[in-house]
């Protein structure tokens, strides 16, 4: 039996920490997670994580959280990396920045090494080194915390995306990706032991553009002058993948999982906006 890995697709805003407080008891325990992974670069307010909410979803259960873009978009997140080990920024950022990009986690039943990289198209604040040329490098250091490594892969386009998954196929156990915030249908394992999936979704409003109000977005594209949106909070769900690892290194299977959330968000129903 190899190790379980619940990944959890990108928490936006309040509706999406809503869900993963009432989803992810019951669904830990139904999967068998062993490691419970989230991409939360969206988690409040939309774009990036600020300090209470990465201690909040930690206390909910989950793991490891990794970022991207956004990583240090909330000034008091900067302070709050190098005390959290369970907090995650892209490995491709130069010396010097606050965090780590990889780390080995124990689980029952070993530890699993979970590396985040980001991307080179489209993200014109921030100009990080190359990530395939990283990971070469990375690698080796990778796999002395164990053969079983999973990559959180954040790209703004979904053919550098895919372009990772192919090359680091049979080189880890698992390229997962993110950024587009809608799941793709394309979960699979290679015959050289990689899972992959070019999206792992989002989880927040379904009813939605990204997680964030649709009406504004509409309204943004209409006029063509930029607004800051709101989160939206209708019809919330969780998305993302369960991924199977052995501790050689190579993966079982991969299964994508959606799963609404009964319960609709509403101001006061315990969302951690106050904590």
């Amino acid at each position: 039996m190899g190790i379980r890995i619940l990944y959890i697709g990108e928490i936006v805003g309040r509706a999406g920490v809503f869900a993963v407080k009432k989803l992810l008891p019951a669904l830990r325990r139904e999967t068998g997670a062993d490691l419970v992974v989230a991409c939360a670069n969206g988690a409040t307010g939309g774009s990036g994580i600020g300090k209470a909410h990465s201690v909040y979803l930690r206390k909910l259960g989950i793991d490891v959280l990794t970022t991207g873009e956004a990583a240090f978009y909330k000034k008091d997140i900067v302070e709050a990396f190098p005390k959290s080990p369970w907090l995650l920024r892209p490995l491709n950022y130069p010396p010097g920045v606050p965090g780590r990009g990889f780390r080995a986690y124990r689980t029952p039943k070993g530890p699993v090494v979970v590396a985040q990289l980001l991307g080179q198209a489209g993200f014109p604040r921030v100009h990080l080194e190359n990530p395939f040329h990283v990971l070469d490098a990375a690698l080796p250091t990778l796999l002395e915390g164990s053969r079983a490594v999973l990559l959180d892969f954040r790209a703004a386009t979904t053919a550098e995306r895919r372009a990772m998954a192919r090359y680091a196929d049979g080189r880890v156990g698992a390229v997962l990706g993110s950024y587009g915030r809608a799941l793709s249908a394309d979960a699979e394992v290679s015959p050289a032991g990689t899972a992959s999936m070019t999206d792992t979704g989002r989880t927040g409003s379904l009813m939605s553009v990204g997680g964030m109000d649709a009406a504004t977005r509409i309204h943004e594209y209409r006029s063509g002058v930029p607004v800051w949106a709101k989160d939206s909070s209708e019809r919330p769900e969780l998305q993302g993948c369960v991924v199977e690892i052995g501790t050689d290194g190579r993966a079982a299977s991969i299964e994508t999982l959606r799963v609404p959330c009964e319960e609709e968000f509403g101001e006061g129903t315990g969302n951690s906006d106050q904590g």
